[in-house]
């Protein structure tokens, strides 16, 4: 196994590591969606007798629901990732979702500064069958 090949599965390993840190962190708004349905069906009433306004349950429940499929997806994508890496596919989609996960700090930019360098390697595209940017011919 060449160093660029090790370098290949380690990043491969931290991207499912990165990615199940991910959906566990989607999964926080449960919490708020949950008070939001329990707005909503009216569990949540104050003793005061005052009405707590449905748009404030609609609210809480879409914002939650939204973080949450979103979250969920980044994560589907950052574990996809990790799997065309172990595969030496998808060397776009790979660069790709390896510069979005710098906007998730502080693992997620930690992972994506380091998948974007190994992946800029011209030995790394040679692996993934792309093609040379200096010359534009197929390696």
């Amino acid at each position: 196994m060449t160093q660029d090949e090790h370098h290949l599965q380690v990043l491969a390993i931290f991207h499912f590591v990165v990615a199940g840190i991910t959906a566990l962190f989607s999964l926080f708004p449960v919490i708020h969606l949950t008070v939001g349905f329990a707005i909503l069906s009216g569990a949540l009433d104050p003793a005061n007798g005052d009405e707590i306004p449905t748009f404030f349950g609609w609210f809480m429940v879409l914002l939650a629901g939204t973080f949450i499929i979103l979250g969920l997806g980044f994560a589907s994508l950052i574990a996809l990732a990790g799997r065309a890496l172990q595969r030496r596919q998808s060397y776009t989609f790979c660069l790709v979702v390896g510069a979005l996960s710098c906007l998730m700090m502080p693992f997620g930019t930690v992972l994506g500064v380091f998948t974007i360098i190994v992946l800029m390697r011209e030995s790394v595209r040679e692996i993934f069958g792309q093609r040379s940017r200096y010359t534009g011919a197929a390696v």
